[in-house]
């Protein structure tokens, strides 16, 4: 399984940007997606998850201006970003979950980051 971020970029503070990833390869079902975001010299965090039947979970940062979703028949997920502060300039990941019939394993993949820039 394969991920495809896009959608990065540089805004001024207050704006908007949209994220998206789209998962490609062979499984069996996604069981969830998640959008990590690391800022210099610290560890990475979940900024939002998704499951597979549509429950979020939100960082208590970005609750109220980010807005996760997913389309499952194209197999991607997304990141509204709305209200940007320059607290949110990180790279941005992407991150999957997928469960595999051939050998009944749940694995991970996690898809190149994609740097936001949000300037005062």
């Amino acid at each position: 399984v394969q991920l495809q971020a896009s959608g990065g970029g540089m805004v001024q503070a207050g704006g908007s940007l949209r994220l998206s990833c789209a998962a490609s390869g062979t499984y069996s079902s996604i069981n969830s997606f998640a959008w990590y975001r690391q800022h210099p010299g610290k560890q990475r965090e979940q900024v939002a998850s998704i499951s597979g039947d549509g429950a979020t979970v939100y960082a208590a940062p970005v609750q109220g201006r980010f807005t996760i979703s997913r389309d499952n028949a194209e197999n991607t997920v997304s990141l509204q970003m709305n209200s940007l502060e320059p607290e949110d300039t990180a790279v941005y990941y992407c991150f999957v979950a997928f469960y595999s019939a051939i050998d009944d394993k749940t694995r991970v993949r996690w898809g190149q980051g994609t740097l936001v820039t949000v300037s005062s």
